[in-house]
């Protein structure tokens, strides 16, 4: 196990080598949250009011803007990027871009979502190589914001293949672009003693085991031991018949506290 696994947030804030990731440090410091809440939800209506109602319980809100029927840069976008400030959150469009740096770059920062203008964070496969990495850098280096990727080393889906060879050839990419690629979609602690790479951990539930469609959960303390730094937590949260805040505090809590009983 990495001994980045027992530094603090703040400890780990102060000396990381990515402007994004000491600014997202800043807010789990700040609002006592490691709790990523996924809004795949379909409509702006729910999207904007779910943002406003757990907000102060989140350091960041994971979107997947094309499933939105009614998507519109400023009826969607631009009241999302309000509340964001609001209540002191980051944006994570979960883009999981897969394709040539030429076609991402375009993808990233054209077309209607836009995404490189609001997005303080998107992620995307290895499966091209470096130069995805490299495309979606420069359409970062468009805007005047921190802006961050994650790549996808590991997935919570059953039969998914990014494990073994893969795996290792996406943390030794994400090793040559540190001050962009600031972290990983994974399941455990992933790099050597002296790498720190933000993880952030999909599949996690408090109740439910999985979902019927190859969703595999796991339980906070069970994550965050492992070395995630952030869980994702979606249904669980927002799922039918959920009350939304009452989970959303408990799912915070319950990730604060893994966090405080793993570095003590």
């Amino acid at each position: 196990m990495s001994s980045v696994n027992s530094k603090s947030y703040e400890e780990r804030m102060n000396a990381h080598t990515s402007a994004l990731a000491r600014r997202l440090f800043k807010v789990m410091l700040e609002k006592r949250t490691n709790l990523c809440v996924s809004l795949d939800v379909l409509t702006t209506l729910e999207l904007l009011k779910l943002a406003d109602l757990l907000g102060p319980y989140v350091c960041v809100f994971k979107t997947h803007i094309d499933i939105l029927g009614d998507f519109s840069y400023e009826g969607t976008v631009a009241p999302l990027v309000e509340l964001s400030k609001k209540h002191n959150f980051l944006i994570f469009e979960d883009r999981k871009f897969a394709d040539i740096g030429s076609t991402v770059k375009s993808q990233y920062t054209s077309g209607v979502f836009k995404i490189a203008q609001w997005a303080h964070i998107t992620n995307a496969h290895s499966v091209p190589g470096p130069g995805i990495i490299d495309g979606l850098y420069a359409g970062a280096s468009q805007v005047g914001d921190e802006r961050g990727l994650l790549m996808l080393a590991e997935m919570s889906s059953k039969g998914n293949l990014a494990t073994g060879d893969y795996t290792e050839k996406t943390i030794e990419m994400a090793r040559q672009m540190k001050m962009f690629v600031f972290g990983f979609i994974a399941m455990f602690r992933l790099g050597k003693e002296d790498d720190d790479f933000v993880i952030m951990t999909p599949g996690v539930g408090l109740d439910d085991k999985g979902d019927g469609f190859g969703q595999q959960y796991r339980t906070v303390d069970e994550a965050v031991s492992g070395g995630s730094d952030i869980i994702i937590v979606g249904r669980g949260i927002i799922g039918n018949g959920r009350d939304p805040i009452a989970e959303a505090e408990r799912y915070r809590a319950a990730g604060w506290k893994a966090y405080l009983s793993r570095v003590n």
